[in-house]
């Protein structure tokens, strides 16, 4: 859960960009976020948002025709300013990482004991006899069969469910205080999935880690997360509270990343993401969202809070749900400079305040139209009166 303790990764204004020949890829664009001590944030997003660069970044795991912008710090050393050898330490040790793909993270040329027993002698300094004892305890820990034998085994003479844990126990081998984990269930069926989540849950606790879990599925993000951050087109919309985005989402994207659960209905979301060389212009979202009005095709929505650390990147986070009652704003409120005026009112003084003062201005205009066609109604009676006589 958050603590009121300083953070233990805090990341700032950060933006990773990739130069592919005269086109700029903004993967990671001005994110700011704090993991907290045995914190678990999870990170959700569909397929190509850059939740798996910004892992990386933090780590510094990026090939060179990267640019990373802005400020990691962990424990207060700025990751974008340490040394060589700074990282080698914060690598593993400090810092542990579990990759998404098993059929490229793990050598398989190499037995599995072995690469397993490089990362714990590579930190903690100490023999390879005492190293392979500790990888048996690590895989009897993490349940794996017969561990001493499974020490000597290929990976691809493993099943899916072995090989995943043979990752956990490389990213968990050192005791790290903060785990980045990317994707731990894709791929997996419904029971290995099951299994996964417990493990991780378990591993975080024993180890009082803090974890960054990256993940597509809310079910999973349910289970491990204490808060939320969700991702679309490299920048962060909607961050809060699991059990305050799960129950009321605020942002259309995560209100439609929910409803495409199976649980949900399975409403799909319509269209595809953007391109990160070639952005929409305002709203990121506003091409697939279903509320989406003039204004969010010519402004940005820049991030703010809510609530209680519930903060959106929506002109309406959650006012203005209904279709109908956004464009019945836009057109009596004078297209998108009326919807962008009202969106700023709601988020000053709130919906209900605003409706109320909507109200008693539209009131107020009846009655003045009203009063107005009496008058031109008696003067027109007066002027055939005066026409008779």
């Amino acid at each position: 859960m958050r603590q009121v303790s300083s953070p233990l990764l805090s990341i700032r204004v950060l933006s990773t960009y990739f130069q592919v020949k005269e086109t700029v890829v903004k993967a990671v664009d001005d994110v700011s976020l704090d993991i907290y001590h045995q914190e678990t944030l999870a990170l959700v997003g569909e397929t190509g948002c850059g939740k798996s660069v910004l892992a990386l970044s933090i780590l510094r795991l990026l090939p060179k025709n990267s640019q990373i912008e802005g400020s990691i710090r962990y424990k207060g050393l700025e990751i974008l300013e340490a040394s060589t050898e700074e990282l080698r330490k914060l690598r593993g040790q400090e810092i542990g990482m579990i990759p998404q793909s098993q059929a490229s993270s793990l050598n398989p040329l190499l037995k599995i004991g072995w690469q397993v027993r490089e990362v714990i002698q590579l930190h903690k300094k100490i023999g390879k006899l005492e190293a392979q004892k500790k990888v048996v305890n690590l895989f009897t820990r993490l349940q794996l069969p017969d561990p001493a034998k499974r020490m000597n085994f290929y990976p691809h003479q493993l099943s899916g469910g072995m090989r995943q844990r043979v990752l956990v126990s490389m990213g968990v081998a050192c005791k790290p205080q903060l785990i980045l984990v990317d994707e731990p269930t894709k791929g997996l069926d419904a029971v290995l999935r099951k299994e996964v989540v417990n493990l991780l849950r378990e591993q975080a606790a024993e180890n009082s880690s803090s974890m960054l879990l990256i993940t597509h599925d809310f079910s999973v993000a349910a289970v491990l997360a204490d808060r939320i951050a969700v991702m679309y087109a490299g920048e962060i919309v909607e961050m809060g509270s699991a059990a305050g985005i799960l129950a009321k989402p605020k942002h259309p994207y995560t209100q439609s990343l929910i409803d495409s659960l199976p649980g949900r209905g399975f409403k799909l979301i319509p269209g595809f993401g953007p391109s990160l060389s070639l952005l929409p212009p305002g709203c990121r979202f506003q091409p697939r969202c279903r509320i989406a009005c003039s204004d969010c095709a010519a402004l940005h929505p820049e991030i703010s809070e809510v609530g209680a650390n519930h903060f959106v990147r929506c002109f309406y986070a959650g006012t203005l749900y209904l279709n109908d009652h956004c464009h019945q704003f836009c057109f009596m409120g004078g297209g998108g400079i009326g919807t962008a005026i009202g969106g700023l009112c709601i988020q000053s003084v709130g919906f209900s305040q605003f409706f109320a003062i909507y109200c008693l201005g539209l009131l107020v205009l009846l009655t003045a139209a009203y009063i107005l066609m009496g008058q031109e109604k008696e003067t027109s009676s007066n002027q055939q009166l005066t026409n008779t006589k």
